[in-house]
């Protein structure tokens, strides 16, 4: 968040350490993948095209070995920009996500200069004084619906600046209002019910209606959310009652000077009529947005052009001028410019395993894996091979269509119901997808949060084990009845 009376604040991290930062990372998972083209037997799997997909399918049992494609030093430099857009593989694209996150740091630094947020905010949490802990489930129930339903991800990065705030001014810190919103959306993927882009595409892939199955992921929805939501607010109220329990309490006065702004306002100015008609649009922009996304089949373009014409709504509302206007947006978009960024090197490690021909060759290898496994082994085991390719592959779609047509004919063979094939392919991606660095999701969000990755890995670890637990335990228990 800006103030357009001084230059923007970066969303570099301050030094954490030896840890390297996400972009290392990124870099260092790009250079593996091209070596491991090198070592890696090139192979494919012929492929179909699926008329309830609509995308080309994998058919089981036709993989064969290629002609090897080693990447070389060019292509190490070329795929993160190639992961902002590869006219070949439209899934790894970067673009339309890099630019809605532009957009979103535009329209949020024409609202701070009007300083209705600030204002909003001082007053929200004096009225909320000792009930502030029950903004957390609130909150985590709200974006584990939108997980659920429609597969709430790339979305949620608007959220970011407008909730980390309110947790810092509430006594928490950043990583708490991090946690919120990823593992709130997060809970929602792993206990998806009817999301399209997980639950549908997965079920069609493998031949099944999608609501197949859907008890066993409601409950698994339920345990999910519960089991986060509870260590979300342990972890919370530790925070505020003593910030040096904070995984970011080296970091408190740099984020309180980011997030809060520097030049605080006087607890006592009110919120004007004007501030209000703003902040009610301000709401209103994501209300839409969400209504968008989920009944109208919008995607990042479209997103983009709501927030754009909101900015420009409020700007002028506001009469904040031309000038002032322009600067606010171009300071704002300029805050996020870090996430846009690392958004396109994380898509560049797909770029790479999909031009050194080498995806396939670690499908087929899981595939050989678990062939002629016992039932509950069997769904174990297909549980732990999704969460390894979704690392690999941090397209939920993209997954499903990959994986699915090879293990769910597999899962007869092992006496598992396709549907809990699917279950276990849902639930492992999105476990998986709450830390995986090659997922735009996590690197963006924890980017806006100003939360390095290693102790976002620290935080969540504990909680990772837990949800894994209950899932392969329903999985099995399901299995048996």
């Amino acid at each position: 968040m800006v103030q357009t009376s001084q230059p923007a604040v970066s969303t570099d991290q301050p030094a954490t350490g030896w840890f390297p930062t996400a972009y290392t990372i990124l870099f260092a998972l790009v250079v593996i993948m091209a070596i491991l083209t090198w070592l890696v037997p090139a192979g494919e799997y012929q492929r179909v095209q699926s008329d309830i997909l609509g995308k080309d399918v994998p058919v089981p049992g036709t993989y064969q070995t290629v002609e090897a494609a080693p990447q070389s030093i060019t292509h190490v430099l070329m795929a993160p920009i190639a992961g902002f857009y590869d006219p070949v593989s439209y899934e790894a694209n970067a673009i339309d996500v890099s630019l809605f996150v532009l957009v979103v740091g535009g329209f949020l630094g024409v609202v701070t200069a009007t300083g209705a947020i600030d204002i909003g905010v001082s007053q929200a949490m004096r009225k909320l004084k000792g009930r502030e802990k029950w903004m957390i489930p609130i909150m985590m129930t709200l974006f584990a619906a939108g997980g659920t339903t429609y597969g709430m991800a790339e979305e949620t990065l608007a959220f970011y600046v407008l909730l980390i705030p309110i947790m810092i001014a509430a006594g928490y810190d950043a990583l708490t209002g991090v946690a919120v919103i990823m593992l709130g959306a997060g809970v929602g993927v792993i206990g998806s019910t009817i999301n399209p882009f997980s639950t549908a595409i997965a079920s069609d892939a493998a031949g099944i209606p999608f609501t197949q199955g859907m008890w066993l992921r409601v409950a698994i929805l339920g345990l999910c959310w519960l089991a986060a939501t509870l260590f979300v607010m342990r972890y919370a109220e530790r925070v505020r009652r003593d910030p040096s329990a904070s995984r970011v309490a080296d970091m408190k006065e740099a984020n309180e000077a980011f997030f809060l702004q520097p030049a605080k306002r006087p607890d006592t100015e009110k919120l004007t009529p004007l501030h209000i008609v703003i902040l009610i649009l301000f709401a209103a922009t994501f209300a839409v947005m969400v209504w968008g996304v989920s009944t109208q089949g919008w995607w990042m373009a479209e997103m983009s052009a709501l927030f754009l014409g909101s900015a420009i709504l409020i700007g002028t509302l506001a009469w904040l001028g031309e000038k002032q206007f322009t600067t606010a947006f171009v300071a704002g978009a300029r805050d996020l410019l870090g996430v846009a960024l690392v958004i396109g090197l994380a898509r560049g490690i797909v770029i790479i395993m999909d031009q050194g021909r080498i995806t396939d060759t670690f499908l087929h290898g899981f595939e050989g894996w678990i062939g002629g496994m016992s039932d509950i082994a069997f769904v174990n085991a297909l549980f732990a091979i999704e969460a390894l390719m979704s690392f690999l592959v941090p397209s939920t779609s993209g997954l499903a269509v990959l994986s699915m047509p090879i293990m769910a004919p597999l899962s007869d063979f092992a006496g598992v119901s396709r549907d809990l094939a699917v279950t276990a392919f849902q639930t492992a991606i999105g476990i998986t997808n709450l830390i995986a660095p090659t997922y735009a999701v996590v690197v963006g969000g924890l980017a806006i949060g100003r939360v390095p990755y290693n102790r976002w890995l620290l935080f969540i670890w504990p909680l990772l084990l837990i949800l894994s637990f209950i899932c392969m335990a329903l999985l099995s228990l399901a299995v048996m009845l």
